[in-house]
């Protein structure tokens, strides 16, 4: 079944603390690769606008404005 396989047995044991340490360092790793792999393929192709509205009027570069405010941000933090 699926408890003896994650247990390892049909007790918590030393595989179950080793499975689960496993896990537990592992899983945040994949976590931000996957957000990296994301964020570049946003990146490249950008995000669909469904409604045709043309946004382009409205934008302001990322890097001077948004990186100083999340700066500050963290700073007071």
């Amino acid at each position: 079944t699926l408890v003896e396989w994650a247990w390892g047995g049909f007790s918590v044991d030393n595989p179950t603390l080793t499975r689960f340490f496993a896990l537990h360092f592992l899983l945040p790793f994949v976590i931000a690769g996957l957000t990296l792999v994301h964020l570049t393929l946003l990146h490249e192709t950008g995000s669909n606008n469904p409604l045709g509205i043309p946004s382009d009027c409205d934008k302001i570069p990322f890097h001077p404005y948004y990186s100083t405010k999340d700066l500050l941000g963290f700073a007071l933090m």
